[in-house]
């Protein structure tokens, strides 16, 4: 998952603002599981829309996909090595992509 500074530089290119008081609250380490549970989101994009506005609502949500997203890839990225390490332990080559 992106740190704080990276979701706030994020932010700052997508929208032009930091959205920070958004990114330190979700990211706020004493309640950061509770800010990031997904059955909560309406209720919290609420909250930060009556609070700072649609663009930050979105900005909200935004947070989470990226997180999301860093995880899956991280993920990804692990069981490649994982394959990868098991094709080597058994002899077998990796299949090499044709360039397009």
């Amino acid at each position: 998952m992106p740190s704080i500074e990276k979701h706030v530089a994020i932010s700052k290119q997508r929208t032009g603002k930091t959205n920070q008081q958004v990114h330190e609250w979700i990211d706020d380490p004493q309640h950061k599981e509770d800010r990031h549970d997904i059955t909560r989101v309406l209720e919290f994009s609420r909250m930060f829309q009556e609070k700072y506005g649609e663009e930050a609502a979105r900005e909200y949500v935004q947070h989470l996909a990226d997180d999301l997203n860093g995880k899956f890839n991280h993920l990804v990225e692990d069981v490649q090595v994982l394959v990868d390490k098991t094709l080597a332990y058994s002899g077998a080559k990796k299949r090499q992509e044709k360039p397009q």
